[in-house]
């Protein structure tokens, strides 16, 4: 098995280091960057080694980053309305590669990021990510109730406004502004990364989407809508949690030999012809099995959703997601869909926490549509100016997500596509490219022993936990990290032609890498060579699809 070798982390030109002198890590000092709406609130040297943030006062993320590199932790407050106020977070590090990187957020969450903040440093960013206006965790809604602003704040304007401040800081700490500006994010992260391409396209020079829950209002309904398609529990037709890691052994079964490797891993569930009824129970039948009436739920699962004269709304779960299907349903013993769907609507469409799921229906997705609360949706789908002034976007989705479909990222990638050569661009490969992951759970975390770090979004913090952990060593190369990928990219100019993912055995970096496969720019897909170990990275390559 090949592992990767330790190349620097600079790209481009751009690689002077700066020493940040410990006097200027003060408030009084970082205060005369800011406008009179907002106030540092802290300002603390950070010795290296050591660890920063708000523990469990920050009830997202109360997880601090340890092992930092030696830097300046500021905390920032500013008011955004006569009834809202952000807060951001902020690491500046005493070698700085004068480069700046944002961070997104998770679900519903309000909190800063310190842990994914904590990324940045190895790599000599100084990095930032915002509480998005409120407090509290990622299924708690209750903040945007009868409020315009705050809903604004949560959908877009508290990371930007975030943005424009921090990189104000930057400039003023360091006495020169950022050479070139990244951000990177998954699930809402995603969705963040998407509005900041849109909204404000001279914002980042490189943008990494991960998994974007892009279409809010219908990300979210689409969540509530598969809850009651699984519900009440005490039918014949509820299938338990209980049976989704059974039922994913089936679907792999099935579906693993259509690539002609027999691996474990469904390397593209679109050419999987699921027999269902090979689930069906038997008469007398002693062994796991599902009744017609689960059997039907299961095939309404992977059905995309449509209402009134086959209107579609949104995909559904894909062919490979089952084992982290139930993520995406109510707590077993509450007979209620998840609350990402039900305080969704009560919250933030209707306004009324007494709304009761049941009477659920097409309208209240319209007026999801029609109201779009705190403009959250990323929908415009014209990139021309984020294109025109040279910015690169590169998404990523796992083909196994059982909390957004895979399919809202295809969706979204064609919509684009789609709408820049109707604006004369053909270029899209150029500044635009799309990875899907095969076996990949939601941002991180395969089915069976799918390869699936990268690099992504938080990925290298969760197989380190609570460490400021960057990339992993031995991995700090464009092959094998999205964010070097990226950076190359700008500020070199060489488009990732291929992604390596990683499987540790047991996910874990101590027992040594298990599996690698590489991961294709959209449309092209990995294909086994004819030769070789299937589980090393080399045997594999980019193929384009038939006819194209």
């Amino acid at each position: 098995m090949r592992c990767p070798g330790t190349l620097i982390l600079a790209a481009g030109s751009v690689g002077v280091v700066h020493a940040a002198a410990s006097s200027n890590c003060t408030i009084e000092a970082i205060q005369g960057a800011l406008l009179s709406n907002a106030t540092v609130t802290n300002a603390t040297v950070v010795l290296q080694g050591g660890s920063f943030g708000q523990g469990t006062a920050d009830v997202a993320y109360p997880t601090n980053p340890s092992n930092l590199s030696s830097l300046c932790a500021v905390i920032v407050n500013a008011t955004s309305s006569p009834e809202s106020s952000f807060s951001f977070g902020l690491f500046l590090p005493d070698d700085w590669n004068s480069r700046f990187l944002a961070v997104g957020n998770g679900g519903f969450a309000g909190g800063i990021n310190w842990l994914a903040m904590g990324d940045g440093p190895p790599y000599g960013f100084a990095s930032m990510s915002t509480d998005t206006g409120h407090t509290g965790d990622f299924l708690d809604m209750s903040f945007a109730l009868n409020s315009t602003e705050r809903k604004a704040d949560w959908g877009y304007r508290a990371l930007h406004e975030s943005i424009v401040m921090a990189k104000a800081i930057v400039g003023s700490y360091y006495g020169s502004a950022p050479a070139y500006s990244y951000y990177t994010g998954c699930s809402t992260g995603g969705r963040q990364a998407m509005k900041e391409v849109q909204m404000y396209p001279d914002e980042f020079d490189g943008v990494m989407a991960g998994c974007p829950s892009w279409w809010t209002t219908h990300q979210q309904t689409w969540q509530l809508e598969i809850g009651l398609i699984n519900l009440p529990e005490n039918t014949s037709h509820y299938i338990p949690p209980s049976l989704f890691p059974w039922i994913s052994e089936q679907v792999i079964a099935q579906c693993d030999l259509f690539d002609g490797i027999e691996d474990g891993i469904i390397m593209d569930p679109k050419k999987c012809d699921l027999y269902y009824e090979a689930m069906l129970c038997k008469p007398n039948s002693t062994t796991t099995c599902l009744n017609p009436d689960q059997l039907q739920t299961l095939i309404d699962l992977h059905r995309p959703l449509a209402y009134g004269n086959n209107t579609w709304v949104y995909p559904n779960f894909g062919v490979g997601s089952e084992a982290q299907m139930p993520s995406s349903f109510g707590d077993v013993g509450t007979d209620a869909p998840s609350l990402y769907g039900t305080q969704y609507v009560q919250y933030m469409v209707v306004n009324d926490p007494t709304w009761d799921f049941n009477d659920f229906d097409y309208s209240i997705i319209q007026q999801a549509d029609e109201e779009n609360p705190g403009n959250a949706s990323a929908t415009q789908f014209d990139l021309s100016a984020f294109h025109a002034r040279g910015g690169k976007l590169l998404q990523y989705h796992g083909y196994a997500d059982g909390l957004i479909p895979t399919d809202a990222s295809i969706y979204l990638h064609r919509q684009i596509v789609s709408t820049m050569f109707g604006q004369g661009v053909e270029d899209i490969d150029s500044w635009y490219r799309f990875f899907l992951v095969p076996g990949m759970q939601h941002c991180q975390g395969s089915v069976g022993d799918a390869p699936w770090f990268f690099g992504g979004s938080g990925q290298a913090a969760s197989l380190i936990p609570a460490t400021a952990a960057g990339t992993l060593d031995g991995f700090k190369d464009k092959e094998h990290d999205a964010l070097l990928a990226l950076m190359a990219w700008v500020e070199e100019g060489i488009a990732p032609e291929m992604l390596v993912a990683t499987k540790f055995a047991n996910d874990t970096i101590a027992n040594g890498v298990m599996r690698q496969r590489p991961l294709c720019p959209f449309p092209k897909f990995a294909q086994y060579v004819g030769s070789g170990n299937v589980s090393e990275a080399e045997s594999w390559a980019c193929a384009d699809r038939p006819g194209i």
